[in-house]
């Protein structure tokens, strides 16, 4: 599949390949919830095997530098985009089966692992292709694609599947779109073998087990060794600790009633607002915040960006102390907090790609890197629900704000492994 090769520019393949990285995750974790609603699948047993499947994701680093040593990245990048297209395909025929939940979750096992590997490979690919300057100019385009995949999943196919509901029934309404994701994928695999640069060769070579997995852990070694490693994965951590407190609080607090220091907004306006315009808003801020990193280097945007991203939220606690009624100015509320998202959130990127992953398993490292910044959204999510219900929304946001100091402390004495190509200008 490495035969074909091409010096087209980056956005012959950057758009396209995030959008197909974003795809399977947000197909799992949003929409397949959904659609098991739709067939009377327990509300417990939706939630356990939904959460169970995006595990792989978490899990990215552990065979990560396995990758690095067998095949190139394109390779990787490619065959995944296929496997997870077909994956798809087989969901739309078990779909029918009487039985179909069982078979349905291990097709999705096996969806959940191509993607994340997919995942780990095209980061390879743009790391290994792009020079620091066009890693600062792209970036936007790569979260913004992402997180187009979002708004295709969640707002074009779910409503596709609520028009063919109608129409043909529930069934063939889920079985149709499914078919649809398959065909969409597999289309973008064959693009990606046509336009997509290779990554480089493997690192390593080996030549037993042993020696492989010896490697494996050489490399997992070697990133805890880099220099200011321990600044760097608290930092990661802290960077989006308040995004992590506050992401599964803030629907909850949007549909609450203002009883309770909610907003009483109903489904349809929070799908409008948080999900329609707010994923817009976070796309342009990505794109945006690509360019103006690539304008004054990183090292000068750094703690800007960490403004950006983490003051915005200040909104929601405005929100719950003024509760305002006007929809265009909680729209605008939404809207704000999630462009300056995107915006900031690019710095975070861009750092992992160009001072914790360079070296000789950079693919590998930037895994690690990456995986870092989940723990530092999970770990706080998973205690905000017990601290909102304890002291309420008002005052929920506000102690979220305080959470952002670490942030700004780490972000000011941030230092820098590698030289910025910007400071050369």
């Amino acid at each position: 599949m490495e035969q074909v090769q091409t010096k087209k520019s980056p956005l012959w393949w950057v758009p396209s390949a995030y959008f197909a990285m974003g795809l399977p995750l947000i197909l799992i974790n949003l929409v397949a919830p959904l659609m098991f609603n739709d067939f009377g699948i327990s509300d417990a047993q939706v939630a356990f095997w939904t959460s169970l499947l995006i595990l792989p994701w978490s899990l990215k680093p552990f065979w990560s530098p396995l990758m690095e040593m067998y095949k190139t990245k394109k390779f990787f990048v490619v065959t995944t985009q296929l496997v997870s297209g077909i994956s798809l395909a087989f969901i739309a025929m078990a779909l029918p089966l009487p039985n179909f939940f069982p078979y349905v979750v291990a097709i999705m096992t096996v969806l959940a692992f191509s993607g994340a590997t997919h995942d780990i490979a095209l980061d390879g690919v743009y790391i290994t292709e792009l020079d620091k300057t066009q890693q600062a100019q792209f970036v936007g385009w790569q979260g913004a694609f992402y997180n187009l995949a979002k708004v295709t999943a969640m707002g074009g196919l779910v409503y596709l599947a609520g028009i063919l509901e109608s129409k043909i029934g529930v069934l063939y309404a889920w079985v149709i779109i499914m078919l649809l994701c398959g065909i969409l994928l597999t289309a973008l695999g064959l693009y990606h073998w046509r336009v997509l640069p290779t990554g480089g060769a493997e690192v390593t070579k080996h030549s037993s087990m042993r020696e492989t997995m010896r490697e494996t852990w050489g490399v997992i070694v070697q990133f805890f060794q880099k220099k200011y490693i321990w600044i760097y994965i608290a930092w990661i951590v802290f960077y989006r600790f308040t995004e992590g407190l506050v992401i599964k609080i803030v629907p909850l607090f949007l549909k609450a009633d203002t009883a309770v220091q909610g907003l009483g907004l109903t489904k349809d306006e929070i799908g409008l607002y948080y999900g329609t315009f707010g994923v817009v808003a976070f796309i342009a801020g990505s794109i945006l915040g690509g360019y103006f990193i690539s304008w004054r280097g990183l090292k000068k945007a750094i703690f800007p960006l960490c403004c950006i991203f983490n003051i915005p939220f200040v909104v929601y606690a405005l929100l719950a102390l003024y509760q305002p009624e006007s929809a265009l100015l909680v729209c605008g509320a939404i809207v704000f907090e999630y462009f300056s998202y995107g915006f900031g959130f690019v710095g975070l990127t861009l750092f992992i790609m160009q001072q914790v992953a360079p070296g000789k398993h950079q693919m590998a490292h930037y895994a690690f890197g990456s995986a870092l910044a989940n723990l530092g959204v999970m770990l706080p999510g998973m205690i905000s629900g017990v601290i909102s219900d304890a002291i309420g929304y008002e005052k929920f946001f506000l102690w979220a704000l305080v959470g952002t100091i670490p942030a700004f402390i780490l972000t000011w004495i941030l230092p820098f492994t590698y030289p910025d190509p910007q400071e050369k200008k």
